[in-house]
C-alpha cells in the first residue's frame, strides 16, 4: 500500500472516531434518552372534531357513536370523534373572523410555547356545512389572510357530500286543498297571493276561523336555510337559476318579498329548528311554508299526531339544495394524523349501512349506491302519500350564491323585517 493510500486511510479512521465520541457524549449528556429528532412522536389517542350543521347533526352523532364503538385505529393510534353542533351561517361567521384561532402565515407550530399549542387542541379537525358555497366562502377568507388554500376541491381531502336534502313545500292538507282549488299550484306566486290577501283565509275560500295566511320559513339569522328560502323566491321571481346583487336591491322585487316575508308570525321568536316549531306549535306558527325537506319529514309524524292535519309535500321548480360536504382543514393546525383519522370518519359515513341509515332522518344517499327506499325505515316509504318524490320532478337547480348576494339579502331582512 503507498504512502497516499495509508494518510487517506488514516484520515478515515480519525473521522469515524470523532462521529463516534460525539455520538457518545450526546447519549451521555442526554441521560441515554434517544434523539427526539429522530422519531415521530405519537399521541395516546386522537380526537377528530367535526363542525357539524343542524340538519344532519342528528345522523351524524348517531354515526360518530357507532364509529367510536369500533374502536377505531389510525396508524396504530386510537380515534375518538367529537360532534359539535353549529348552523352553517354561524360557523362561516366564525371562521370570518378567525375564531378557532388559525396560525398567521409566517408562524410554525415547532415555534409555538407548550400554552399556544394547547389552545390548538379544540382546533376543529372537519367541518359539515349546510351547502358547499359556505366552505367556498371560507377558503376564500383564509386565502386573502393567508395567501393558501385551507379547504380544497381536489384531491384527498377535498370536499365531498355526504348527504343530500333539498327545500320543499309543507303545507297542512286542509289549507292545500283550498289553495289549490282557489289560487292555483303550489309555487312561490300563489303563496304570495295567499300572503297579500286582505280578507284573510275567507277571502281565500278557506274556514275564517283560520284567520290570515301565515308563511314559514326559518329566520336566516339563526338557521342558513332563511337564507336558501329567499333565493329560491328570487330565483321563480326572476325565473332564472342565478341572482346578483341587483337582482335582490331592485325595488319591486324587494316590496314583493317584504309582502311575503310579511306573512310570517313572528321571526323574533322562533327557534334555529323551524320545522320542529312547526310540528310543536302547530297552526299558531304558520299554515304551511319552506322548508328543507330532511326537517320536514323528521316533523311530519309529531304534526300529524299533535295536530291530526296531515302535511303534504309539493316541490319547486327553482330547487335549491344542501349537500352537506364533509370538508377536512388542511391547515398545520391539526396533524397529519388527525386529517388521516377525520378521512376515515368520512369514509364511515359514505359507507352502505350510514347512507341507509341516514334515510331514517329523511336525508338523501350521497352514495349512489343506495336509493332512497333501501330500508323499510326511510322515511321517503314512509310518507311516500303525503307527496314525496324519490326522484324530483321537473327541478331547476339555484346556482350557489356568492358573499354580495348573501349580504345584500341580510341587510335587506335586518332592514325591512326583524323588529
Amino acid at each position: 500500500m503507498n504512502r497516499t493510500r495509508w494518510i487517506f486511510v488514516a484520515i478515515l479512521i480519525v473521522a469515524l472516531l470523532i462521529v463516534g465520541v460525539s455520538l457518545l457524549w450526546r447519549a451521555l449528556s442526554d441521560g441515554g434518552a434517544t434523539d427526539e429528532g429522530l422519531t415521530v412522536e405519537r399521541p395516546d389517542t386522537v380526537t377528530v372534531r367535526v363542525l357539524t350543521a343542524l340538519p344532519v347533526e342528528p345522523w351524524v352523532r348517531s354515526a360518530a357513536e357507532t364509529f367510536n364503538g369500533t374502536d377505531p385505529v389510525v396508524d396504530g393510534v386510537p380515534v375518538q370523534v367529537e360532534i359539535v353542533a353549529m348552523d352553517g351561517l354561524t360557523a362561516l361567521g366564525r371562521w370570518d373572523r378567525n375564531d378557532f384561532g388559525a396560525l398567521p402565515a409566517d408562524v410554525r407550530t415547532e415555534d409555538l410555547s407548550e400554552a399556544e399549542q394547547a389552545e390548538l387542541e379544540d382546533f376543529p379537525t372537519a367541518w359539515i356545512p349546510d351547502s358547499r358555497y359556505l366552505v367556498e366562502l371560507a377558503n376564500a377568507s383564509y386565502k386573502e389572510r393567508l395567501g393558501r388554500d385551507v379547504f380544497l376541491t381536489d384531491g384527498e381531502y377535498r370536499a365531498r357530500p355526504i348527504a343530500i336534502s333539498l327545500f320543499t313545500w309543507g303545507i297542512y292538507e286542509s289549507r292545500a286543498d283550498v289553495l289549490e282549488d282557489r289560487v292555483g299550484a303550489i309555487t312561490w306566486s300563489t303563496i304570495h297571493d295567499a300572503a297579500v290577501a286582505k280578507g284573510g283565509w275567507p277571502e281565500l275560500g278557506g274556514d275564517p276561523s283560520w284567520g290570515y295566511f301565515k308563511l314559514v320559513v326559518p329566520n336566516p339569522r339563526k338557521n342558513a336555510g332563511g337564507l336558501t328560502a329567499m333565493i329560491s323566491a328570487a330565483g321563480e321571481y326572476y325565473d332564472r337559476t342565478d341572482v346578483g346583487v341587483e337582482d335582490i336591491t331592485d325595488p319591486e322585487f324587494q316590496a314583493w318579498l317584504g309582502e311575503l316575508m310579511g306573512s310570517v308570525t313572528d321571526f323574533s321568536s322562533a327557534s334555529a329548528y323551524t320545522a320542529e316549531d312547526f310540528a310543536l306549535f302547530g297552526y299558531s306558527v304558520g299554515d304551511g311554508g319552506q322548508l328543507l325537506e330532511s326537517d320536514l319529514l323528521q316533523n311530519m309524524q309529531g304534526i300529524l299526531t299533535r295536530w291530526e292535519d296531515p302535511l303534504v309535500l309539493y316541490y319547486p321548480r327553482y330547487v335549491t339544495w344542501f349537500e352537506f360536504p364533509f370538508t377536512v382543514w388542511i391547515g398545520p393546525e391539526t396533524s397529519a394524523l388527525e386529517k388521516n383519522a377525520a378521512l376515515a370518519f368520512q369514509r364511515f359515513l359514505l359507507d352502505e349501512p350510514q347512507q341507509e341509515a341516514a334515510l331514517a332522518y329523511g336525508l338523501r344517499p350521497a352514495n349512489p349506491n343506495v336509493a332512497v327506499d333501501a330500508t323499510p325505515e326511510s322515511l321517503f316509504v314512509k310518507w311516500q302519500d303525503r307527496g314525496v318524490e324519490p326522484v324530483v320532478p321537473r327541478a331547476d337547480a339555484m346556482r350557489n350564491p356568492d358573499r354580495d348576494v348573501l349580504l345584500a339579502l341580510l341587510r335587506w331582512f335586518d332592514l325591512n323585517v326583524v323588529e
